[in-house]
């Protein structure tokens, strides 16, 4: 039976530029003409998660603009429901996105129509029924708390992708399960949690729970782009949490590694037929980019 698992977070368009490298602080560069695609952590995530097998509801909001429209389509053709999906006034949330030639990025997110999610009735009642809650940090802060509280008080698991942090988290951190963080912010983020992952790219990544420390490698890939890489784990870490926190794990970092070979970070994350086929063969780099 699929894991129900309930998406609170932000979706946004992302626009991308590929430069010859990342531009220095003042720095100018010449870059390719940009593409527009579906973003954002929290949809990134919750299509991952969909495509990993799991049943997902997403819970955000989008603006009144062309591009709510285009993202609500985009979380729907992906297998993710809707229902929680609220359409506000105002423009949709955006983020500009740099590449190089690595594959190594950086990003800039104007929240838009994100920084107004606030839970409603039918957002609670959808939240109630999830197994697994997963939420990041491009969303109010206290927006993810209440989601939490109530994930929590329903039985679920909460997942919490911290970040980006800024904020002040100790009331969020004392709802957590689970928390992933890449390597920068775990230097950040030190409260006690039950569960922590720490993402480090390329290496895998690093487990801390109950029964100690482990490292989780990840597959060995050409990487052509790791924007979006982080939130698929985020998102296949939650569709399989429930199957055990081995498997989870290491199925986790398979699919992160084969969303790099994907140009784009929200439509990058595999099927699990595809993370099926190299758990099989071994060679990520059987699997083309679509």
């Amino acid at each position: 039976m699929a894991t129900r698992v309930c998406v609170v977070g932000s979706v946004n368009l992302d626009t991308v530029f590929t430069v010859p490298a990342l531009p220095a602080p003042g720095e100018t560069v010449l870059g390719s003409a940009p593409r527009t695609s579906p973003g954002g952590k929290g949809a990134n995530q919750a299509v991952a998660a969909a495509r990993a097998g799991a049943d997902v509801l997403f819970v955000g909001a989008v603006g009144d603009d062309d591009a709510g429209t285009r993202l609500r389509r985009h979380l729907e053709v992906n297998g993710v429901g809707t229902e929680g999906l609220r359409t506000v006034s105002g423009p949709s949330g955006s983020a500009v996105i740099t590449v190089d030639p690595a594959g190594e990025n950086t990003i800039v997110v104007a929240p838009g129509a994100n920084a107004a999610l606030t839970l409603d009735s039918g957002h609670r009642g959808l939240i109630a029924g999830c197994q697994v809650l997963l939420a990041q940090l491009e969303i109010p802060i206290a927006t993810a708390a209440a989601a939490a509280r109530l994930a929590r008080s329903a039985g679920a698991t909460v997942i919490i992708n911290v970040s980006p942090l800024g904020a002040d988290l100790t009331e969020l951190a004392g709802l957590i399960d689970v928390a992933v963080v890449n390597e920068t912010e775990s230097a950040r983020f030190d409260h006690p949690v039950p569960h922590r992952v720490v993402t480090h790219g390329a290496r895998g990544v690093r487990y801390t729970g109950p029964a100690g420390t482990v490292d989780v490698p990840a597959p060995v890939v050409d990487a052509v782009d790791t924007a979006g890489a982080g939130d698929v784990f985020a998102g296949v870490l939650a569709a399989e949490w429930s199957g055990g926190i081995a498997h989870a794990l290491h199925t986790a970092c398979v699919a992160g590694a084969l969303a790099t070979l994907v140009p784009g970070a929200g439509d990058c994350a595999p099927s699990a037929e595809e993370r099926e086929r190299w758990l099989v063969t071994g060679e990520a780099r059987r699997i083309l980019p679509r």
